[in-house]
């Protein structure tokens, strides 16, 4: 079991991190997590807040990235003090760690960087639990080394986010969950599952697809579901094509709790 602030991972509970992909405006970023905060807690539901505040690897030099480390790190710590809830963000070279430590109760490591020897001990060193997202491109049984690297006090969650399909697509293979359950507490990325990469100079996908894939998760069992919600995801600055909708989130909640519940006795 993993503990980030007041939330449990792998007791049993379904949790749910969820937010922005990227730190907006601070009203918009403070509506978002308010409005999941308040569908989860209807819900019994644990919950994180998720935005970055730097997307490091966007597709194109042009494209948003967020509102840098200084400003973002101030947005998080407001977030948490405004909305009660833990919060977590990704870092991509080990001189952020300490930083971002100080901040957050979850560090990411995005899944381009699961196997950067470095930054996975800086992680696990840094006292804070770790979630790690598994590659498009490992093999669910390799995860186990990177759990061994980022490995500390805080212990380490491990997130599927699809695998490479040739170019430009991910599938999810269900046969790879008990996998990586087995190495840590798994979480499964329902909007990144469904993205499509390369799409000239952006990264599309398909929303529509993104209730399957959770459904499908949350049968085989997965302690926590990661979705990146908007309120408007048509003018998202990032992964505009797979954001859920806040106005839908409850929805997609109680179809994911109802299979939960069976799996989980």
């Amino acid at each position: 079991m993993v503990t980030v602030g007041r939330v449990r991972f792998g007791d049993g509970a379904l949790a749910l991190i969820a937010g922005p992909c990227v730190l907006e405006e601070p009203d918009r970023v403070l509506r978002i997590a308010e409005g999941c905060a308040r569908l989860a807690a209807a819900r019994g539901m644990p919950y994180v807040f998720k935005a970055s505040w730097d997307k490091a690897n966007r597709t194109a030099q042009r494209s948003f990235r967020g509102p840098g480390l200084e400003e973002g790190l101030a947005l998080l710590a407001r977030v948490r003090d405004a909305v009660g809830c833990p919060v977590t963000t990704d870092v991509h070279e080990t001189v952020q760690v300490e930083p971002v430590a100080a901040v957050v109760d979850l560090l990411q490591v995005p899944a381009f960087l699961c196997r950067q020897t470095d930054l996975l001990a800086a992680c696990g060193a840094s006292g804070r639990p770790v979630n790690v997202k598994k590659g498009q491109f490992v093999a669910p049984a390799d995860m186990a080394y990177a759990v061994e690297k980022a490995q500390g006090a805080g212990g380490v969650l491990l997130t599927e986010r699809g695998t490479s399909f040739g170019y430009g697509d991910l599938v999810v293979d269900v046969r790879g969950l008990p996998v990586l359950r087995a190495l840590a507490p798994l979480v499964f990325d329902g909007t990144h599952a469904a993205q499509r990469p390369g799409q000239g100079g952006r990264t599309g996908g398909d929303r529509s697809v993104i209730p399957a894939l959770c459904r499908a998760a949350v049968a085989v069992g997965v302690d926590a579901l990661f979705l990146e919600v908007h309120d408007d995801p048509s003018v998202a600055r990032s992964d505009a094509a797979t954001q859920w909708p806040l106005a839908a989130l409850g929805d997609l909640l109680d179809d994911v709790l109802r299979l939960h519940a069976p799996v989980s006795r």
